[in-house]
């Protein structure tokens, strides 16, 4: 029988729903419906509202409420003021939601703050994330700390920090991957997946951020907010490859840097933030300000008064106003008056509605925050195990002639200002984190040393001052032991945000005790707690053993102990070069060679008379209690040809007595080239578990795109030539080979 028309419509809408879309038209249709979303959203906006999208506010503000209720874009100070203490963080995430929900247009706000190495959980800092050398670990706790958060109710984090950091005196150091661009861009993206995932609209991912662009790592003197002088071939090749490595994994957001760049605030430099970011690297995500940045371009003498800098910011790229209120106060003006066009307004509102898409939130406000998860935390105990797991291959063996391991028997006195210390071991921007749930590293010895170990406790002097000092009672208390440990170091408000040194060695009178206790002759373990590389010097030429421990989140005490014991075994590696000085700085294992290469008994050179040049820990340097060995590198072949690739084996082989781990590090060296190219730089690395004498290849893979630099001209490619290559466990690796890059 013949279908009628109505039968046979519907047995196409029968077909069509049994037919499964391709993923490519599935994405288009999808692409499609949200844009036509958001065009309608901003079709209803007035002028007060698409400003307001453009605001993002602390619950500090005094119209806060009434603010939400109109239809401000989010909301900050839930993490950064350390999430509201006192409040159920889930509860207030979805109470502000519900006034989102109020306003006339309905759109939903995100909320966003620092998630930057944990939030109920606390993991060690970024810093030491990248002395693991481990980017599946770090994803594995980044994707921890975002669970947290996500159930807390937290849509949008100011995190990764991934400026490259060459200066120690710069306290944020400390939230970076150090100072090499290759291993950055690989925390970088790791950091980027843990947050972000697969599914940024599913409930327990989050928009990352990418900070702070760009250059902020340099700042001068590296005092923090202070102006930046990168030369461009430097800024480009240096700095610029961790955020360009982010832009191209799909990173979500990306935060403007508080300094000036050659005389220019980035918050003002349309040159940076919409000529590379968005028209050289063809990134279109959502760009935010630095905290009160925009209003601050007043302060750098570059804008008349806060209409000239909401004017000049929002030109330059810049979609968000991060607290100041700027955008909110001043841009419906600007845009009647003719000096904004209304078309740069609706571009960054665009942006920011097309990022809640993302995230879900267009289609379903309340999808983030789940207060059965925020209250039970049925991840408390698998991310506890996690943490002590990082801290573990966090921590850097610097120095050791047989001290350790500590025998589990006999005396052990663990002496200095930060043995019983919690707070300090939280690190900068704790999020939720608690130092009642701080192991420290007197309680994670106790627990864990067994009943044949006696342990005492002195504190000595504090990190500051001479209140509570007792040098003798710690000397004392030394002579008592078999071996004593120090633990030593910087307190969280050296560390961090606004907190850059003038001096890198131990604070206070902690060296005073160290030298006291080390002419006990007794063995001396010093333990230390740092946002940044420190000198050690005299500590290495006087103790046995030097163990640096950064900033090692909750499980601190318990990972060391577990290290310090051998009950497991170190494998965390320097992600910066440790100076002999503080007159080194900076001093950075990828230099440029020198027509006078230096030494100290040698006129007419690049020396000091009173030092030698090298550092006291390279890059990459860590120790381990087995040794290992690497075979010469084996080339697939002498000729990289354009579009092709090399690969460069390596024979690992753990040569000592027990099991352990290491890192086998790749350099490359340009031999020629039309400006003076760097004496190695790190291109390649592997962590690589072994058991006593077995051995196993490890295999790099080189391509053109990989030797590629800013060339003489200032174009980004390469240039042929030979290169060389060395592999090994630090970046004084010796094992060679030698290739060709075609032309």
């Amino acid at each position: 029988m013949a279908l009628t028309r109505r039968r046979f419509a519907q047995s196409l809408a029968l077909l069509a729903s049994f037919t499964v879309m391709p993923p490519i038209a599935r994405a288009q249709a999808e692409d499609a419906r949200r844009k036509a979303k958001i065009d309608a959203i901003i079709g209803r906006m007035s002028l007060e509202e698409k400003a307001l999208q453009l605001c993002v506010i602390g619950d500090d503000h005094p119209d806060f409420e009434a603010l939400v209720r109109k239809g401000l874009g989010g909301t900050n100070g839930v993490i950064t003021k350390g999430a509201l203490p006192g409040v159920n963080l889930e509860s207030f995430t979805r109470k502000t939601q519900q006034l989102a929900m109020q306003s006339p247009n309905k759109v939903p706000i995100w909320y966003c703050g620092d998630v930057a190495h944990g939030f109920t959980t606390e993991f060690p800092v970024p810093l030491a994330l990248a002395a693991t050398w481990n980017p599946d670990l770090v994803e594995q706790t980044l994707r921890a700390a975002t669970v947290e958060a996500t159930a807390h109710g937290v849509t949008w984090t100011f995190s990764p920090m991934v400026d490259i950091a060459r200066d120690p005196r710069w306290g944020r150091m400390t939230e970076g991957a150090g100072e090499d661009p290759y291993l950055g861009s690989a925390m970088a993206v790791a950091q980027m997946r843990g947050f972000q995932g697969d599914d940024l609209s599913a409930p327990n991912t989050m928009l990352a951020t990418a900070k702070h662009f760009a250059g902020y790592g340099g700042v001068q003197a590296g005092r923090d907010y202070n102006s930046v002088n990168i030369p461009e071939r430097e800024f480009r090749d240096v700095y610029l490859p961790p955020f360009k490595a982010l832009c191209d994994a799909g990173i979500g957001s990306v935060m403007a840097a508080f300094n000036t760049l050659d005389g220019v605030p980035i918050t003002s430099s349309r040159e940076l933030l919409t000529g590379v970011l968005r028209e050289e690297w063809g990134w279109d995500g959502v760009i935010t300000s630095d905290y009160d940045a925009i209003l601050e371009l007043v302060t750098h003498g570059v804008a008349s008064d806060p209409a000239d800098a909401a004017r000049q910011a929002l030109h330059a790229g810049v979609d968000v106003d991060l607290h100041s209120g700027t955008y909110a106060k001043e841009l419906p003006g600007l845009v009647r008056s003719g000096r904004v066009p209304e078309a740069e307004v609706d571009a960054a509102v665009r942006r920011v509605l097309t990022a809640k898409a993302k995230l879900g939130l267009l289609d379903d406000a309340f999808r983030y925050g789940n207060r059965r998860l925020s209250s039970a935390q049925p991840w408390k105990a698998a991310h506890r195990k996690l943490a002590r797991e990082v801290a573990r291959q966090s921590m850097v063996l610097l120095k050791n002639d047989g001290v350790l391991p500590l025998a589990r028997q006999g005396r052990v006195a663990v002496i200095g200002p930060l043995a019983d210390d919690t707070a300090n071991m939280l690190g900068t921007m704790p999020a939720l984190g608690d130092k009642k749930n701080v192991v420290s590293v007197l309680a994670g010895l106790k627990a864990n040393a067994g009943r044949r170990v006696t342990i005492e406790h002195a504190l000595g002097v504090p990190v500051r001052g001479d209140e509570g000092a007792d040098i003798p009672a710690a000397v004392a208390a030394a002579q008592r032991a078999d071996v004593a440990v120090l633990v030593l170091g910087e307190t969280d408000d050296m560390i961090g945000e606004g907190d850059s040194r003038a001096f890198i060695g131990l604070p206070g009178r902690q060296l005073d005790l160290a030298k006291a206790i080390v002419e006990t002759g007794k063995p001396v373990v010093v333990v230390f707690t740092s946002g940044r590389a420190l000198d050690l010097s005299w500590l290495d030429a006087h103790v046995g053993a030097i163990v640096d421990i950064w900033v090692p989140g909750e499980q601190g005490g318990n990972a060391l102990a577990d290290l310090l014991f051998g009950d497991a075994d170190f494998s965390g590696k320097l992600p910066v070069t440790f100076p002999r000085a503080l007159g080194q700085v900076p001093i950075t294992y990828d230099h440029l060679p020198t027509g006078r290469p230096g030494s100290i008994d040698k006129v007419y050179t690049s020396r000091y008379v009173d030092l030698v040049n090298a550092p006291l820990y390279p890059f990459g340097h860590g120790l381990s209690y087995t040794s290992f060995s690497f075979g010469d590198p084996r080339l697939s072949g002498d000729t990289l040809q354009p579009g092709g690739a090399i690969t460069v084996t390596t024979r690992v082989t753990n040569t000592g007595k027990r099991a352990g781990a290491t890192v086998a590090q790749l350099y490359v060296h340009d031999r020629l080239a039309s400006v003076s190219r760097p004496v190695r730089r790190l291109k390649g690395f592997e962590r690589v578990e072994l058991q006593p004498g077995d051995s196993r290849d490890v295999t790099f893979e080189i391509r053109p795109e990989d030797l590629a630099f800013t060339r003489r001209d200032m174009s980004w490619g390469t240039e042929p030539g030979d290169y060389d290559i060395y592999v090994g466990g630090d970046s004084n690796a010796a094992a060679s080979a030698r290739f060709t890059l075609a032309g």
